[in-house]
């Protein structure tokens, strides 16, 4: 196998690569390599979430979203994971649990996000960036899965995120 970068950026490097699969069939790929990320499903003691509605530039609109943000530094994911949940959402949780991972689009991006359940919160400043235009709602479990599943909500981690807080809250699990 070679690989080559063709570019460096400040979030992602792209690089091809000639890989063999497991067929033989030999091809140049391109890859994008990303930090990873975490997302955090924050639950209320009232049976809500904090969902971010947030401009997305690249998909041109308004997208409901879980707090979440990429790794810095190598940091562990669970450190990512509360460092986003109180600058984006403005919370701090005592209890946590990684609910999962996945691979964003494992075609081209090595990208893994972790996605955290978080209770016992608290409030705290939040620390939105320039870039970042986020108002902060919190919703009933029940109407948020609705949303998954009605289509209001479309952004793939917090749609993971639903899915495993239902495995969560399901008393036949």
């Amino acid at each position: 196998m070679s690989k080559q970068r063709v570019y460096s950026g400040k979030v992602i490097n792209v690089d091809t690569e000639t890989v063999v699969l497991p067929n033989n069939h030999e091809f140049e790929l391109e890859v994008i390599q990303h930090p990873g990320g975490a997302a955090v499903v924050a639950l209320n003691e009232h049976s809500q979430i904090c969902l971010l509605r947030q401009y997305r530039h690249v998909a041109g609109q308004w997208l409901w979203e879980l707090p979440a943000g990429k790794i810095d530094n190598n940091e562990p994911s669970l450190e990512t994971a509360q460092r986003e949940l109180a600058e984006e959402a403005g919370l701090l949780a005592s209890q946590w649990q990684e609910l999962g991972q996945i691979y964003t689009s494992p075609g081209v991006f090595k990208e893994i996000i972790y996605i955290y359940l978080a209770r016992n919160l608290k409030t705290t400043n939040t620390a939105h960036e320039a870039e970042e235009v986020i108002e902060i709602q919190w919703v009933e479990v029940s109407e948020a899965i609705k949303w998954a599943r009605n289509g209001q909500i479309i952004d793939a981690k917090t749609l993971v995120g639903l899915f495993y807080l239902s495995g969560q809250l399901d008393p036949d699990q």
